[in-house]
């Protein structure tokens, strides 16, 4: 009943969202952490106003509180059984960037990356910018006084390298309703506060004593080293700090204030960059290398070791940025900064020299962007790549950024490798090695209650080892209660004595962020992962990467967040229009696993706030590739729906569209009636209500001719070679090698074009080109409606049609991007135990793919002028969007790629009435924009039936397939 009465009060008094419903319950049960904490409620506040007043409203019935951001705290921060106040959605705006003064004002919803794109117009950014930063925000970095890559760059601008020491000043909530603006406090501004009276004068004489009696053992218990993030930041309450109130409440992890606003100082941002990369014999002396290369001031200073590298090969990862790296099984990553690129790369090389001279075993310099991006991939997707290698135990958070003096690093990674090496642990290491801070994820044992106990006797002595070092439980990601429980060994009973002070003065009645930093949990409590909870079903996938377990393949989900993201990368395009926590990869990967555990959400496989969640899913595949954990929400949803449906009636949509094989060819047999139904007014729009599609979306027209009907009318009389499953049309010219074409529904029956252009162009490059079979389906239209046994039906009817040419390493090429995915993906996944359906994936090629790979048959010509290019997500899914551009620009085409964003058709999903407005809003924005500035006369390519779909609804244009440009090409030659 309280919390009806709470839900009740909050609807009424804030005009944002309140969501007490157990799947949102569910969707902010936890982090990025190892930690879970189911909510009482969750509130979005729409604004300052909206905010206050909830706050206000959880106060008067007791409630306790805690806020969050973008939910990438890897120490608990971020989850308590607590009213969750999300900023992200609402409350994110940039209000003021000063330039000359080198200020930026914002609310706490702000994405790092966001502002950093703000500050950079005016040559500025903000230091310090953790591995999260394009979906943290600035509130949770204030909270967990975060650092990141640059951090080094922020130190030796003067401003520091932790969030606090780049806060200049913070206006702040209590939770008893007292606002305050909060920066450095001058003795007279003390002394007025302390005499004003009230409740900012009580705060004020508070913090006085509580400096004035401590500042002793503040002095002498705080190691003085750049990352130290663990405990209150006491020290800047002291007289030579400024008694700087702001930055002694960052880093609170929401536990004393909720942040209203925030004034923070920027740095300049170097124009130019440049990169020297060293290898060294092995991690510690690159650790060893780094005093030496601080005294070049770079404003990057990374490293890691060679089971990283290994591990991110065995994981498919970074391929480009590998091979950037030098000779070496450690690795330090040096930027430079200057003016000019020259400059940058003057300093880079002058390190160089430096460094070869001094231990490094092999050295590069890369002033290219594109090159530096790629090696800093490898770094920066550390944590997921690490995460979950194939063969081998996950590995978890709960001793990942310990931090000890740079001078010291070396040893201290001797020292934890030989105690992971007594417990039977291991972990890559990696991290800001430039200022001591040693990151790495550890196979603990959270599935046996022997393996919780041996989690949690090695942190006593880990952090015995890292106080031995002079360092800090914490170099970037807070206490939360992944390390609370350990203080008293870093700071003594005195001081945590005095954070229970600091933290009364600020909530003397306990209800912010209760159990987190002071008098906090367990470290052991409230696990996510424990002995005695499931999470294994029944399924029709086999899932083979993750034992064959949906609850292990959900257990990938780190939490990291890079899902939430709003530019760059294709993933989650929902979530990128709606900002919902549902509509990410996280979003749904957590309902899932809430469903599994069958805790919060109890509905099963027939819980409709878990299909709510799952319906804006595109099935884009982008999180396959872009998750750095490769979760696959695409196969997930596909799997759910079957369950979801079984014994039930599917919407109509499923019907008309994922049934679409069949309804194309009977409506072959008579295209004119059916074209006549499908584009007469009146009818049409009676068959679009009927099958559930948008009455804006036109349908498709069948050919007069299929594809298949036109490839057997120019084949030459006799028999298909005895014993094949292909028929061919012989080429006594060709001496080229015999390729299968893979006559796919949309190429067959809607726009046989660009098969027939296909075809001409493969035999033009000395291939002979033959058909499969009988007709085959692929049935990629059936997963998105989860109609996965009649999709395995379709695949061993391919398989078994296809084996013989399989067998005999037949290359076979497919047109559509969508049906190479299937055969990538979900035919190895359903047909697991069969080994023709591995073979048969390796054999499958897109036809840039597979043209690029006989660069000697090139068909011949050339074409001048520009071409906007939109990659099918499926096909970036598969190899990226670099091969096509480079298959365009190679016929002497400018090629232009909108932002790495999604068409929003994905196949049926924008034909669907309930999903035409979203899609059009995720056309717009990257395709839509694109397409509007595109100069006249430029060739729109689009190898996706349904990206040309979706392109000809904006447009009226209909692009060219890969294979009908190089047509182009090849009769511009001939």
């Amino acid at each position: 009943s309280d919390r009806r009465e709470l839900a009740r009060r909050l609807a009424r008094e804030i005009r944002g969202e309140v969501r007490f419903d157990d799947g949102s319950l569910a969707l902010y049960a936890t982090d990025a952490s190892n930690y879970r904490q189911v909510p009482i409620g969750v509130v979005l506040p729409k604004d300052r106003d909206d905010l206050i007043a909830a706050i206000g409203v959880c106060r008067a019935l007791g409630a306790p509180i805690v806020s969050r951001g973008g939910g990438t705290s890897l120490a608990g921060q971020a989850c308590n059984a607590a009213v969750v106040i999300d900023t992200s959605k609402y409350f994110h705006h940039i209000l003021q960037i000063d330039p000359e003064r080198r200020r930026a004002i914002v609310e706490p919803g702000v994405i790092l990356n966001e502002l950093n794109r703000a500050a950079s117009r005016h040559g500025l950014t903000f230091g310090p910018d953790p591995a999260s930063r394009s979906q943290c925000t600035l509130g949770g970095m204030i909270g967990n006084d975060s650092c990141g890559v640059h951090s080094v760059m922020a130190a030796f601008a003067g401003e520091g390298p932790k969030t606090a020491d780049n806060v200049a000043e913070l206006e702040v909530l209590t939770y008893d309703g007292a606002r305050l603006r909060v920066g450095k406090t001058t003795d007279e501004e003390l002394s007025g506060a302390m005499a004003a009276g009230g409740r900012r004068a009580e705060i004020y004489r508070g913090l006085a004593a509580l400096r004035d009696l401590y500042a002793p053992l503040i002095r002498s218990r705080y190691p003085d080293i750049p990352r130290r993030v663990s405990g209150y930041n006491l020290p800047y309450l002291l007289p030579e700090k400024g008694m700087h109130v702001a930055r002694a409440l960052v880093g609170s992890e929401g536990t004393c204030v909720t942040v209203l606003e925030a004034t923070l100082q920027l740095i300049e941002s170097p124009a130019a960059r440049a990169l020297c990369v060293a290898g060294f014999p092995d991690v510690v002396a690159a650790a060893q290398a780094v005093p030496q290369i601080l005294t070049y001031r770079p404003i990057g200073l990374e490293g890691f070791d060679d089971r990283l590298v290994a591990d991110t090969r065995t994981v498919g990862a970074n391929a480009a940025g590998l091979e950037l790296l030098p000779r070496g099984n450690g690795w330090l990553v040096i930027e430079t900064g200057g003016t000019t690129s020259g400059e940058a790369r003057a300093r880079a090389l002058k390190l160089e020299i430096d460094l070869r001279r001094t231990g490094a075993v092999d050295t590069r310099v890369y002033a290219d962007a594109a090159q530096q991006a790629s090696v800093w991939s490898v770094r920066e997707s550390a944590l997921g790549v690490t995460s979950h290698v194939p063969g081998r135990q996950s590995l978890w958070e709960g001793w990942e950024d310990s931090a000890v003096p740079p001078e010291k690093l070396g040893d201290y990674m001797r020292g934890l490798r030989a105690l992971l090496e007594r417990y039977g642990f291991e972990g890559a290491f990696y991290g800001h090695f430039g200022q001591g801070c040693l990151h790495t994820r550890i196979n603990f044992d959270f599935h046996t209650s022997a393996g919780i106990g041996a989690f949690r006797a090695f942190l006593d002595d880990a952090a015995d080892l890292v106080l031995a070092h002079g360092g800090s439980l914490s170099g970037e990601h807070g206490d939360g209660q992944a390390r609370a429980e350990l203080l008293p060994k870093m700071f003594g009973t005195e001081l945590v004595e005095a954070f229970r002070e600091f933290k009364r003065l600020w909530d003397p009645q306990g209800k912010m962020n209760p159990g987190k930093v002071v008098d906090a949990y367990a470290i052991t409590d409230h696990l996510r992962l424990s002995a005695d909870s499931s999470t294994s079903a029944a399924t029709q996938f086999r899932y083979p990467a993750d034992q064959g377990d949906l609850g292990r393949a959900l257990e990938r989900c780190v939490g990291v967040g890079k899902c939430r993201r709003l530019d760059g990368g294709a993933m989650c395009p929902s979530f990128m229009v709606t900002r919902e926590e549902a509509h990410s990869t996280r979003g749904r990967a957590h309902l899932l696993f809430e469903m599994l555990r069958g805790e919060t959400i109890r509905g099963g496989w027939r819980d409709r706030r878990v299909k709510e969640a799952l319906d804006l899913c595109l099935a884009c595949k982008a999180c396959k590739t872009e998750c750095p954990v490769s979760v696959d929400v695409a196969t997930y949803k596909a799997e759910f729906l079957s369950h979801f449906y079984a014994g039930r009636l599917r919407p109509r949509a499923a019907y008309a569209m994922g049934l679409v094989h069949r309804w194309a060819h009977w409506g072959s047999r008579a295209p004119g009636l059916a074209n006549w139904l499908t584009q007469t007014p009146g009818i049409s729009a009676a068959i679009r209500r009927l099958a559930g599609i948008s009455p804006d979306r036109n349908l498709p027209e069948i050919a007069p001719q299929t594809f298949r009907s036109w490839f057997s009318r120019r084949e030459r009389p006799g028999p298909a070679p005895r014993g094949s499953s292909a028929r061919s049309r012989s080429l006594p010219e060709s001496s080229g090698r015999r390729v299968l074409l893979w006559p796919d529904t949309f190429s067959n029956y809607f726009q046989p074009e660009t098969a027939r252009a296909a075809v001409e162009v493969l035999e033009s490059a000395g291939f002979e080109v033959a058909l499969p079979i009988p007709r085959l389906c692929c049935g990629r239209p059936l997963y998105d409606f989860g109609m996965l046994g009649l999709a395995r039906n379709l695949l061993i009817r391919a398989l078994d049609a296809l084996r013989e040419e399989v067998r005999r390493g037949t290359p076979i090429v497919v047109l559509e991007p969508s049906c190479a995915s299937v055969f990538r993906d979900e035919l190895p996944n359903l047909l697991a135990d069969d080994p023709d359906a591995a073979r048969l994936a390796a054999q499958i090629h897109l036809l840039d793919e597979f043209l690029g790979r006989h660069p000697d048959r090139w068909p011949p010509g050339r074409l001048g002028g520009r071409a906007l290019l939109q990659v099918h997500c499926h096909q970036k899914s598969l190899r990226g969007s670099s091969s096509a551009q480079m298959a365009l620009e190679r016929l002497g085409l400018g090629v232009e790629q909108p932002n790495e964003g999604c068409c929003g058709m994905a196949g049926a999903f924008g034909y669907e009435a309930s999903h035409s407005a979203i899609s059009l809003q995720i056309a717009g924005r990257a395709l839509t924009p694109a397409l509007r500035l595109a100069p006249e006369g430029t060739l729109l390519v689009a190898d996706g039936f349904s990206c040309r779909q979706q392109i000809h609804h904006l447009t009226g244009r209909l692009p060219l397939h890969f294979a009908q440009v190089l047509h182009r090409a090849m009769a511009a030659g001939s």
